[in-house]
């Protein structure tokens, strides 16, 4: 069973990796673009998702941050995004997670439409990406100034059913939802890559509400 999150901040420096488990995927320490940093990319070449959870973390409100860099592995389908993000609030077994990803190479997509596409929630397996923009269309997503390949900082701040994504060091979320679909939970979380990704993670802070 996982243990109780510190009340103080937890940091995840990603300098070793006895502190993840990593159930899909490979994940390996090196350097990119001059930082110390952990590569997630698919196993034998995808099509997968890769996921890294972070051993003894159970998190209900509060924020997480993390610096990421994506961009769309060599073999990767045409339609990659370079999709990086984080699952939260985990339940057991893993398989019911909510996730706030990014998609870099739509954030200067000479396509307005693309563009609003650069940020992501989605309730995994119930509410994948798709069903929300069938049934919601623009709702879950939004546009932000991203660049493929280029260290990004991340920071969710959840509370409750909402959740807030602010990119760098913007004082506003460029991305709100107000109703997360597995409802007021806590659970784990993990560094999450989508198919067809080279994924870029490094400086994990968890700060919990007080």
């Amino acid at each position: 069973m996982l243990a109780l999150l510190p009340l103080h901040a937890a940091d995840f420096p990603l300098t070793s990796l006895d502190r993840l488990d990593v159930p899909t995927g490979v994940a390996a320490l090196t350097t990119y673009k001059g930082k110390s940093a952990l590569k997630l990319t698919d196993k034998n070449a995808g099509p997968n998702e890769s996921i890294a959870l972070l051993k003894g973390v159970q998190f209900h409100d509060g924020t997480i941050e993390v610096d990421v860099a994506g961009v769309p592995a060599q073999n990767a389908d045409p339609a990659a995004r370079g999709f990086i993000g984080i699952d939260f609030r985990i339940q057991p077994g893993s398989k019911h997670t909510e996730r706030i990803y990014i998609r870099p190479t739509n954030g200067r997509a000479v396509d307005q439409l693309q563009r609003n596409h650069s940020t992501q929630y989605v309730s995994e397996p119930e509410w994948p990406w798709q069903r929300l923009r069938q049934e919601t269309p623009g709702l879950y997503e939004s546009y932000v100034d991203l660049q493929p390949g280029e260290w990004t900082r991340m920071r969710i701040v959840v509370k409750g059913r909402e959740a807030s994504l602010y990119i760098s060091n913007a004082e506003q979320p460029c991305l709100l939802v107000h109703d997360m679909k597995l409802g007021d939970v806590s659970g784990g979380v993990a560094l999450w890559s989508g198919t067809g990704t080279e994924a870029y993670f490094r400086n994990v802070n968890i700060t919990p509400a007080r």
